[in-house]
């Protein structure tokens, strides 16, 4: 037997994303294990509707314009993050990321039986809200659990391994034409994490930072007052820290949902590829991907989230552009180098959202961020819904809306810089 502060054995991937000298202990990072497995659920079914949204529209008679309004709404579910995640900072990271487990695995299973564009929306919405939940959760456990000087490349591993979901479900994809019920095997599959219940709950523990803000509040009430304090409180204490992260987050995903939501879509309309070909644009960019994960996670460690994050933001619109409008030779290397620019600005701005905020409302701050990131969803979906008038125009509506990641870059220069700084010390709170 082994203590969790005994140093885990080094290998290439924590070489790659902690440093070859860094020593990285045991009990987090058997944390980010276990986050990162309940975040390979997630991206499975974020990719499925990424890939299948030709299958599925056709399935359910959505036009090309129509994907982009039922795509809003299934968007709009990240608000309902606002109304779980609160009672991560009452009852703690630990009970909410298990019942965000259990509501997106349900969830994408009844997805599966959709008949309509109404009730599809309706499940993914409520999947949605579970699975944003757990994303946000991920990123809370992990930054009160690393060292300071960690925190990012934790994040950026975090992001590697739980995208390994999105690959799963993109090469599972490539053989959505040969399944015996096509787009909605793929779905149905999305009930197996319920399986692995039974080991998340004995493996994943509380975290030490909210253990400890527990026991100095003892005896508290879960009451519609207590659950609704933490939103309440972030607005009091933090207003200037928590709007300038929701504009970066709004920004940044108004940019970024157009070119993720209809990547298959495009190149299976006008470049004619097959759902395999699709398949190894994901997997080849995932790779290049990865390593957009090592600059947000152990690049911004170094360097500082403010600078890594805004070059990646105003970097990102040029390979999208060049995507959709540029040949078709140039389709792998341009989309990975949007899925390389993306990956590190994402780990930067969740680092971001909840670094700034105490242990009582870190799992809020986290949380809003995902709400106002769905509100920028829909709104790049729906100037796509209203601009889109025929599958000639998608590019060109992409592209343009692209350019809003580069508002979400210098957001973050008004950001304090929180790389190599304790939880307590930025946020000004007395430590446990």
């Amino acid at each position: 037997m082994t203590s969790d502060d005994e140093p885990a054995r080094s290998n290439f991937v924590l070489r790659l994303f902690f440093g070859r000298d860094t020593v990285v202990q045991k009990g987090p990072l058997g944390m980010l294990r276990l986050v990162a497995l309940g975040m390979m659920f997630e991206n499975y079914d974020v990719s499925l509707v990424n890939a299948a949204l030709k299958q599925i529209a056709v399935s359910i008679d959505m036009s090309t314009s129509d994907t982009g309004f039922v795509m809003a709404g299934v968007r709009l579910g990240g608000l309902g993050v606002l109304l779980l995640i609160p009672l991560a900072d009452v009852i703690g990271r630990r009970q909410m990321f298990l019942t965000a487990l259990i509501g997106m695995s349900v969830g994408t299973f009844l997805t599966g039986f959709s008949q309509t564009q109404e009730q599809f929306m309706f499940l993914q919405m409520i999947t949605r809200a579970f699975m944003l939940t757990g994303a946000a959760l991920s990123v809370v456990i992990l930054v009160e659990e690393f060292p300071a000087a960690q925190r990012g490349s934790a994040l950026g591993l975090m992001a590697v391994l739980g995208g390994m979901g999105y690959g799963l479900g993109a090469g599972l994809y490539s053989a959505v034409d040969a399944l015996p019920y096509g787009w909605r095997s793929l779905y149905v599959i999305g009930i197996l994490p319920l399986a692995v219940l039974p080991f998340f709950r004995r493996s994943l523990r509380e975290t030490h930072r909210f253990t400890a803000h527990a026991m100095s509040k003892q005896h508290r009430k879960i009451s519609l007052t207590a659950w609704l304090e933490p939103l309440r409180a972030l607005a009091n204490t933090h207003p200037r820290r928590i709007i300038t992260v929701g504009l970066a987050g709004f920004f940044g995903a108004m940019g970024s949902i157009a070119v993720f939501q209809y990547t298959s879509f495009f190149v299976q309309e006008t470049h004619g590829w097959s759902p395999g070909q699709y398949s190894l644009l994901v997997l080849g960019g995932g790779f290049i991907g990865m390593f957009g994960n090592v600059i947000g996670g152990r690049g911004s460690d170094r360097f500082g989230r403010r600078k890594v994050g805004f070059v990646a933001l105003v970097t990102a619109p040029i390979f999208a552009m060049l995507f959709f409008n540029g040949p078709s030779e140039l389709l792998f290397l341009s989309w990975g180098l949007y899925v390389l620019c993306m990956s590190a600005a994402d780990v930067v701005i969740r680092a971001q959202s909840t670094e700034l905020f105490p242990t009582a409302q870190r799992g809020s701050s986290g949380g809003t961020l995902i709400a106002v990131q769905s509100i920028g969803f829909v709104t790049g979906l729906l100037i796509f819904g209203f601009a889109t008038d025929s599958a000639g125009s998608l590019a060109r509506v992409v592209s343009w809306v692209s350019l809003s990641s580069i508002g979400a870059g210098f957001c973050l220069l008004f950001l304090p810089e929180t790389h190599r700084r304790e939880l307590e010390a930025i946020s000004g709170e007395t430590a446990a």
